[in-house]
């Protein structure tokens, strides 16, 4: 397993430099070929009367659209003659963006973007929601924050439960974590629990030890919150990289106390390769 295809998302309206040195980097790495896409819908802000006027409309999808074939330009200039094959797709339309970058990843190992964006509730043209590409695309989705421009795989850290959506973000990290030096396998649990945590991450350990993957294991007790214990157990270790499983409690619970999830969509400390 390797991932031979990307799919990179870009905003549109903004730069996109970071996330493409980081797109590029781990292209070369895997050799992979990159499908770049942006998704945008124009406002539909009602007038007084409740309705949109057409002209409005009209107007902001051209600027869309000069906005999108700029993302497209600013693609190819940075991964030209660095990516063994690029692809461009773009809609601007009145279907959800997330909807229609979800259906471009049907040809994707893994799927690149930034964090989830805070923009004005009032402009959500372009505005993909980001947890909403991790719950429908059935690929991980590898978040790159603004502050890095490439990926580190020095040491890997993954944030495991012995959940579903754990197992199958270790999976899809398979190889990732192949390329990575350094693995570390992180559970937090209450005390009386942590002797068959232990018990637990060793066997997940010898998994990866069959697919020639060295790894080891930290089980302990937070003080904080469990979000801001690997955040802190990951700036530590030096992560380049944190691999979780997403949205292992329901959505709902997640968004109301904030969760793990959550903190990695709008504020990862690093790279975070989430799956669901």
């Amino acid at each position: 397993m390797t991932y031979s295809t990307m799919l990179l998302h870009l905003q549109v309206g903004v730069s996109n430099m970071p996330l493409l040195k980081a797109a590029a980097d781990f292209s070369e790495l895997f050799r992979a070929d990159v499908i770049g896409v942006s998704a945008c819908q124009p406002s539909s802000i009602p007038n007084g009367d409740g309705y949109t006027s057409g002209i409005l409309i009209e107007e902001c999808r051209d600027e869309l659209e000069q906005e999108t074939t700029g993302a497209e330009t600013e693609f190819r200039k940075a991964l030209h003659g660095r990516v063994p094959h690029l692809t461009w797709r773009s809609c601007v339309g009145f279907s959800w963006p997330a909807d229609y970058i979800v259906e471009q990843a049907r040809a994707a190992d893994l799927i690149m973007t930034s964090p989830e964006q805070n923009g004005s509730m009032f402009d959500r043209s372009r505005q993909v929601s980001i947890a909403d590409l991790v719950m429908l695309a059935g690929r991980p989705v590898l978040i790159v924050p603004a502050s890095v421009d490439s990926v580190d795989l020095e040491h890997v850290v993954v944030c495991w439960k012995d959940t579903r959506e754990s197992r199958r973000a270790i999976s899809d990290a398979l190889p990732l974590l192949k390329k990575a030096r350094y693995v570390t396998l992180v559970e937090l649990a209450g005390t009386a629990d942590l002797p068959a945590v232990r018990d637990r991450l060793a066997e997940v350990i010898g998994w990866l030890g069959r697919h020639g993957i060295t790894a080891e294991a930290l089980a302990e007790t937070p003080n904080d919150d469990d979000a801001t214990r690997l955040g802190d157990i990951a700036r530590d270790m030096g992560a380049g990289v944190l691999v979780a499983g997403a949205y292992g409690h329901s959505r709902v619970r997640e968004w109301a106390f904030g969760g793990v999830t959550r903190s990695l969509l709008h504020h990862p400390g690093c790279c975070a390769l989430l799956s669901h």
